[in-house]
């Protein structure tokens, strides 16, 4: 099987747990797994600041993005008041969401961030859903830009998968890798993981 790579996008203001949460399952199916998927992180800045302050320098400059070198984008989501959206709303990232949309790769956003993916309009038509409280104001923006919204924590159309917020993003990513390789490799990963605790 052929190594897959997946490129992760962080924004200004990004939740460090949603990035995490690729970074270390995609890290501990290279250790542990049966099938490595390797994974770059990238971003706008040379220099981000988290939703809750930790600084993070991403490894690739945006402008030396390849997409025919990936199998899948995946997006944290983040905080409009720690400026997620200067990011997340950028043309560049939103022509990017196009890219691997139109070449059928896979693209894993958590919470929020199924925004951009819904503002590219590679949603339109599809169904999606994103972060659900404070009276509905992210779904009703994600279905201002055509998606179809589901009452659901995480929703896969095709290669899309999106979800409801922090919760799922373990979740998503173990889906993210089983899309990518297969179901043996993330029982082998959860195993070492201690997600599940056989021997």
């Amino acid at each position: 099987m052929k190594k897959k790579k997946v490129l992760l996008f962080l924004a200004q203001g990004f939740e460090a747990y949603e990035a995490s949460v690729f970074t270390d399952v995609m890290g501990w199916s290279r250790s542990f797994g049966n099938a490595p998927v390797d994974l770059i992180t990238t971003g706008l800045r040379p220099e981000l600041k988290c939703t809750w302050n930790l600084i993070v320098k991403p490894e690739l400059e945006f402008e030396k993005i390849n997409v025919h070198e990936y199998d899948a984008l995946a997006i944290a989501g983040g905080f409009e008041k720690a400026g997620f959206y200067e990011d997340a709303y950028n043309e560049k990232l939103l022509k990017l969401i196009r890219q691997f949309d139109k070449e059928g790769k896979i693209i894993a956003a958590i919470c929020v961030s199924a925004l951009p993916v819904g503002k590219s309009g590679v949603l339109a038509g599809r169904k999606a859903t994103t972060y659900d409280l404070l009276d509905g104001i992210r779904r009703k923006q994600l279905a201002h830009f055509g998606a179809k919204i589901q009452d659901e924590s995480i929703v896969i159309d095709k290669n899309i998968i999106t979800s409801t917020g922090p919760s799922t993003g373990l979740d998503v990513a173990f889906i993210l890798l089983e899309m990518l390789t297969d179901k043996e490799n993330v029982d082998i990963v959860k195993k070492y993981m201690r997600f599940t605790l056989d021997d």
